[in-house]
């Protein structure tokens, strides 16, 4: 925004050139200052030997010459008396002929194109009222104009929010009413929506963002930060924070441009910020969506797998609605752990560690539970966000991509994996995980079921013990079959009857015991663990 637009604290402006065109053609230019484009405050008549006190940044000076009678036509005079006003940053001076000079003396015209201050002459046909009142008219009309295309652009922006994908329509109705690139970011720093600017100008690197982000993301009440960089579009980045009703900041939205906006032009900016804080709060604090799921599944909790086409649809809207998704997004089922003690005081309100996860995981389906948390959402909880979750002190369980009717049988896998995670430390994804008891189990577990199984076995001299854990493997590979696993082994089979008698004795159990084997089974998978050598 331009120091001129800011004081002005008008929505629009018109500058000299406009306001030009709009008088009749006898103002003569007895010296072109270069001044067409300026903004013009106002039209202001004066006879005062110094009106700067009281002109304001902008003006349009106009005067009959009464300053400059008599001793006030000096050379030094006149040019004191201009310099005051190119100090002052008026845009012109008219000067009208009658009664006081018959034309613009010599000496105002010199001064002028010394200090380079754009000059006219009035002529006495044109009085000051008259020009004084074209140019209240002028100002009118162009912020009536304004008004109107803030209120076609507000319309615009509002449609956008209505739209299956609001981020992204109203980032591109904002690049499209105003020359900036845009982008979104959530409260984790990626990226959550881009609009790219006039002439396919596009966001710096996020990298070179990441100072301002920090900034924005860590910082509290209503503020904005400012940066530039030499790329085209960036000479000018403003960043806005986008913060909850409680000001925790939820996200952040960047703007590059290469000049500086006008105050239309920074409404529309500020309009398209209370509407991304206002979807940003929908989605991670609250909204109608998630309560009238939850409705329909409580009243009518078959209707996920016998339900009509149109109320299955239906609860698919709501649920995209909650994930900030589209319907046929696919969705995972994530629960954490908590290994450490988490980075707020404890025995705050669940309300703050409720919020935190709607937030780092975009959605609203979070669940508070007594190992920790279980939400639904549509991000792939890549490495970077998994290790953002685990230096809070928690682990997670990923489950893999599904849809509607399939999200129970994903809670209840990932449910599957969880002992797994609160044992070993370790976050896991349903997707790299082998769908097998041993592979459900994991290493510890697996580890300490053949301690305890093989525990009379594994307590024997390894001469022993070896001979005994192979002749069990090979009759078990073998489905207990004495003729199989007597030439799998290379023994007789009276010696493989004999030896599978003596184990039975040493972990008294009944071998020909279908549950007994199967036990047995797995747990040899992890006996050379404990006897020094690789897992089976």
């Amino acid at each position: 925004m331009t120091a001129d637009a800011t004081e002005s604290g008008r929505l629009s402006f018109v500058t000299l050139q406009q306001f030009l065109d709009q008088l009749p053609p006898v103002l003569k230019t007895l010296h072109d200052g270069g001044s067409d484009g300026r903004l013009l405050r106002w039209v202001e008549p004066s006879e005062l030997e110094d009106p700067t006190p009281y002109l304001p940044e902008g003006e349009f000076l106009l005067t009959a010459g009464l300053p400059f009678l008599g001793a006030g036509g000096s050379p030094a005079h006149v040019d004191a008396y201009v310099q005051r006003l190119v100090q002052a940053k008026v845009a012109a001076l008219g000067f009208g002929v009658r009664p006081y000079f018959d034309a613009v003396p010599d000496v105002v015209v010199e001064a002028c194109r010394r200090h380079n201050l754009t000059l006219f002459e009035v002529p006495e046909s044109l009085p000051f009222a008259a020009i004084g009142l074209q140019f209240s008219q002028l100002l009118e009309t162009d912020n009536a104009r304004v008004f109107r295309q803030l209120a076609e652009t507000n319309r615009q922006l509002m449609r956008a929010v209505l739209s299956p994908k609001p981020e992204h329509e109203l980032l591109a109705a904002l690049v499209q009413r105003v020359p900036v690139w845009a982008v979104m970011v959530g409260a984790d720093g990626r990226v959550r929506a881009r609009g790219t600017g006039a002439g396919g100008s596009t966001a710096v690197d996020l990298a070179m963002l990441a100072p301002m982000l920090e900034r924005l993301l860590s910082g509290h009440g209503p503020r904005v930060e400012m940066d530039g960089f030499d790329q085209p579009g960036s000479a000018l980045v403003v960043g806005h924070p986008l913060r909850s009703t409680r000001d925790a900041n939820l996200g952040a939205l960047i703007l590059g441009s290469d000049v500086p906006l006008t105050p239309a032009q920074n409404n529309v900016v500020q309009s398209a910020v209370g509407l991304l804080e206002l979807l940003v709060r929908q989605r991670t604090s609250g909204s109608l969506a998630p309560g009238q799921l939850a409705t329909a599944v409580l009243l009518h909790p078959g209707s996920l797998t016998n339900g009509g086409t149109k109320h299955v649809n239906a609860l698919k809207d709501l649920l995209a609605q909650s994930l900030s998704s589209t319907r046929s997004a696919p969705m995972r089922v994530v629960q954490g752990i908590k290994v450490e003690a988490p980075e707020w005081p404890a025995g705050e309100s669940p309300v703050r560690e409720l919020l935190q996860w709607r937030r780092m995981f975009d959605t609203k389906l979070v669940e508070i539970t007594d190992y920790g948390f279980a939400a639904v959402t549509r991000l792939k909880v890549d490495d970077a966000l998994l290790a953002d979750v685990e230096k809070l002190g928690w682990r997670l369980v990923v489950g893999e991509p599904t849809e509607l009717a399939s999200l129970p049988a994903a809670y209840q896998r990932a449910t599957s994996l969880r002992g797994q995670v609160q044992r070993s430390g370790q976050s896991v994804r349903a997707e790299e995980v082998p769908w097998s008891v041993a592979g459900l189990l994991g290493r510890e577990a697996g580890t300490l079921l053949a301690q305890r199984l093989l525990q009379p076995v594994l307590e024997l001299e390894p001469e022993r013990r070896d001979p005994l854990l192979a002749v069990l493997r090979g009759w078990l590979g073998e489905n207990g079959s004495w003729d199989s696993s007597a030439k799998r082994l290379g023994l007789h089979r009276n010696s493989v009857r004999r030896q599978i008698g003596v184990l039975g004795e040493l972990l008294q159990m009944d071998l020909n015991q279908a549950q007994v084997r199967a036990e047995l089974w797995i747990a040899l998978h992890y006996a050379d663990v404990l006897t020094g050598g690789a897992p089976a």
